[in-house]
């Protein structure tokens, strides 16, 4: 792409109402740096080219797609002359929507090895819990998990047992034995906390299939984020060619 022309000069309510913001906005955003650097007449006046436009367009892209927050790190990068660190940012951004798709797969995978095992395809505890429920030690061998494991499973909120009157000691219903037999589960597969906390909290609340059709929802939305932050990126790719941004050969 040939360089754009860029002597041109606009003034700020001209360049504001290209975005539909107020001047003032754009000032701001010159002095975060995800404008260009502005230079000033002789009685102090901003002096707004064609590139101002463009890069705003830019960053109001780069917001709806990327977000502010990595917006502002990489536009000010370009605009420090530093576009490794920049296109480094957008890598990141795009990286970040991937670890978002493996996490809702992980959930996915993790609901169905629990529903095998609610379904009967896995062993289930040799005796039904009695009425007064079961203590830690014996939770500990049905999950086959050290005690000192379920009290932090208990600490981070997976587990909640109820206690003894008198002794205060730990008691466990079969939903919670049931629970606890699901952590340990996920946990020797290696399941990170949070995809734990994901499948629980959906247990609890509900059924596997209402999760699942969550999850569902969840992905079509990382879907429209991906096609909206791929959009912003061809936007900034655009910007740094035609302004002289990237080195030549690149």
């Amino acid at each position: 792409m040939a360089r754009r022309e860029t002597g041109e000069r606009w003034r700020p309510v001209d360049v504001a109402a290209t975005a539909g913001i107020s001047v003032q906005q754009v000032r701001n955003y010159v002095d975060l740096g995800v404008l260009p650097a502005v230079e000033r007449t002789s009685s102090g006046y901003r002096i707004f080219t064609g590139e101002h436009v463009s890069a705003l367009a830019v960053v109001r892209q780069m917001a709806a797609g990327h977000g502010w927050a990595w917006t502002r790190t990489i536009m000010r990068a370009v605009h420090e002359g530093d576009v490794a660190t920049a296109i480094a940012n957008v890598d990141a951004s795009h990286a970040e929507l991937d670890r978002e798709r493996a996490e809702v797969a992980d959930v996915l995978t993790a609901l169905t090895t629990v529903t095998a095992v609610k379904s009967g395809a896995a062993p289930t505890q040799a005796a039904p819990v009695p009425r007064s429920g079961l203590r830690i030690g014996e939770v500990a061998r049905i999950a086959r998990a050290r005690t000192p494991v379920l009290r932090l499973w208990e600490r981070r909120g997976l587990l909640r047992p109820a206690r003894e009157p008198g002794t205060g000691y730990r008691v466990y219903d079969e939903a919670e034995l049931r629970t606890a037999r699901v952590v340990a589960l996920l946990r020797r597969g290696a399941y990170p906390f949070p995809v734990v906390h994901a499948v629980v909290d959906a247990l609890r609340g509900g059924s596997p299939e209402q999760v699942r059709a969550e999850l569902a929802k969840r992905e079509q939305e990382l879907h429209r984020r991906s096609v909206q932050r791929l959009r912003a990126s061809a936007a900034l790719y655009g910007y740094l060619d035609g302004y002289g941004h990237l080195a030549s050969g690149t």
